[in-house]
């Protein structure tokens, strides 16, 4: 029994290190750089081609790690309300851990609910900013 615990830790190590992405800094306390999109982008974009700028739907957004994910993420139903995860880490965090479903709109300040945010794709690498509503973000890419 001994054995298959001390040969089961390297595998167990990787499998938890690699289950999830690094990036649960709070990224929601970084005010992002301005958006150069035009405010006209639709509420979703009729193509699976979003880049910076554009709004992207929750359900594809990892809102632990606040990255665009390119694919549909696992839904995690709280209080009502629906948060989506990449992997079963970010699924058992969303409950346990208020941190990853709030975000500060970085125009208005205020703390807003991941789950009811306008979310939109702000950096090249898929990372993403909340915003309480779309005149929040179009009077932030106006500044």
């Amino acid at each position: 029994m001994n054995f298959i615990k001390r040969n089961s830790l390297p595998a167990f190590l990787f499998l938890f290190l690699a289950a999830c992405n690094s990036k649960t800094e709070k990224q929601e306390n970084q005010v992002p750089a301005p958006v150069t999109a035009s405010v006209a982008a639709p509420a979703t974009p009729v193509s699976g081609n979003y880049k910076k700028g554009d709004p992207v739907p929750p359900d594809l957004v990892c809102m632990v790690n606040n990255a665009f994910m390119g694919k549909e993420q696992l839904a995690v139903p709280f209080n009502g309300k629906t948060y989506y995860g990449c992997c079963e880490m970010c699924k058992n965090r969303i409950p346990k851990d208020p941190s990853v479903r709030k975000a500060t709109d970085p125009q208005s300040g205020k703390i807003i609910d991941k789950a009811t945010a306008y979310i939109v794709m702000t950096g090249e690498e898929g990372a993403v900013t909340y915003f309480e509503n779309e005149q929040s973000y179009k009077n932030f890419i106006k500044r």
